[in-house]
């Protein structure tokens, strides 16, 4: 029934548009997500849903333990409409609860940080299976929790004078050396077709004029709820 509601609301969109959905989809990923640790600059928060949007990760898990995550429209320009934020903020603290659910979903859990156990981004095994990559704040870096649940460590090669770059940067560097990799190697890193199909449906929804009054006319005729 889906295929059929996506055919209806494609009636009231562009050729143009829907091409543009579908190849960006076809670009989509799960395989690779980010976790921000209590970010508390709007500038780097907003710089990392927009690198995280052109390198094809859909999912961000957002960390709010002593700072609230805000965006800044200026920076993002938009780029949240078209990703999925999940956001942790209703304990003390929720750094634990949210890397142990990454982990329940399969996900193993990568600290970006010097470690003596790390590995150089250039070196790091994406074909390992699904990662979590975490990012911390702009002080004092991930937490001591995020140190004990963490699976493996990562860190950037620098030869300068400079021991850290900034989170944004960081993540933007991460995202785009290890988009490429993850394209180029024989990875299943795609959507899966109900993925594929509930995000495109959640996309037209969200660029076509009152689509809740369209989805509610389709219910109607096929006697269905969407």
């Amino acid at each position: 029934m889906i295929d059929n509601l996506i055919n209806f609301l494609e009636q009231f969109s562009t050729e143009d548009r829907t091409n543009q959905f579908a190849e960006v989809l076809g670009q989509r990923t799960r395989y690779v997500t980010v976790v921000l640790e209590d970010i508390y600059q709007t500038q780097n928060a907003s710089a990392v849903l927009r690198s995280c949007d052109c390198f094809g990760v859909q999912d961000i898990h957002i960390i709010e333990n002593n700072n609230t995550f805000n965006i800044n429209p200026q920076v993002v320009i938009g780029a949240t409409k078209w990703l999925h934020l999940h956001q942790y903020n209703e304990q003390v603290n929720n750094t634990r609860s949210a890397l142990r659910k990454l982990k329940k979903d399969g996900y193993r859990i990568v600290a970006t940080t010097p470690h003596r156990d790390d590995v150089n981004l250039n070196d790091f095994d994406i074909s390992a299976g699904k990662t979590a990559f975490v990012f911390g704040n702009e002080r004092e870096g991930i937490s001591d929790i995020v140190m004990e649940e963490a699976d493996e460590f990562m860190k950037i090669p620098m030869y300068g004078f400079s021991e850290s770059l900034n989170i944004s940067v960081c993540a933007a560097i991460t995202l785009q050396h290890l988009s490429n990799r993850l394209r180029s190697e024989n990875i299943s890193w795609q959507l899966s077709d109900e993925e594929y199909k509930e995000l495109y449906l959640e996309w037209l929804k969200k660029s076509i004029k009152k689509s809740d009054l369209l989805v509610d006319e389709f219910n109607k005729r096929h006697n269905t709820s969407f």
